[in-house]
């Protein structure tokens, strides 16, 4: 092989180094909403259990332990942090660790209550690091006598990974909300 050659080739593969790298690297921004109801429950009680990050273990099967770092406020507008570990479910040997800010409110006339939080995640010992937001809100629906739980997250992930987090996200919220379900049924 002449120096050209080698040359062209060298330059194509550095290329598509380049390119695998962009395309792992590369984040996207997705969402993902839920809604559920709970006939015969006020929309104040999940609120309650869902702003307690205590019962995020039952709530989501992924969360191995948290800590409650920062909090302050009082009932009608409370904020904390947390930081947790979780595992993924779809390839659990990889933990992540978070960093969640949350915010818990309710509306004046107390017939809406929000749980809006922004995470930070980190995987690879703290190299990789992704964003999501999540705003949860709990109305009560008076004509049908229960709650509206509705959930939209939008969360960051690398292109290349997207079926793998789109998995990740759904089964995660999809096990909040069925444990949800079955703590108020």
């Amino acid at each position: 092989m002449n120096r050209k050659q080698w040359k062209t080739r060298r330059n194509c593969a550095v290329f598509v180094g380049i390119c695998v790298i962009y395309l792992l690297v590369r984040v996207k921004k997705y969402e993902h909403k839920m809604l559920i109801f709970l006939p015969n429950v006020n929309s104040n009680e999940p609120w309650e259990f869902v702003a307690d990050f205590s019962n995020m273990k039952y709530l989501n099967p992924t969360v191995i332990d948290f800590v409650i770092t920062d909090e302050a406020g009082n009932y009608d507008h409370w904020k904390y942090t947390a930081e947790y570990t979780e595992k993924l479910s779809h390839w659990p040997y990889l933990p992540n660790v978070a960093v969640a800010d949350f915010e818990v409110k309710t509306s004046p006339k107390k017939e809406k209550y929000f749980i809006n939080s922004v995470h930070r995640t980190c995987l690879f010992l703290g190299l990789y690091c992704l964003n999501s937001e999540s705003e949860f809100t709990f109305a009560t629906n008076n004509r049908t006598k229960g709650s509206v739980c509705e959930e939209s997250v939008t969360y960051e992930c690398p292109v290349i990974l997207s079926s793998f987090c789109k998995r990740e996200v759904q089964y995660q919220r999809n096990a909040i909300m069925n444990n949800l379900r079955k703590k108020f049924s």
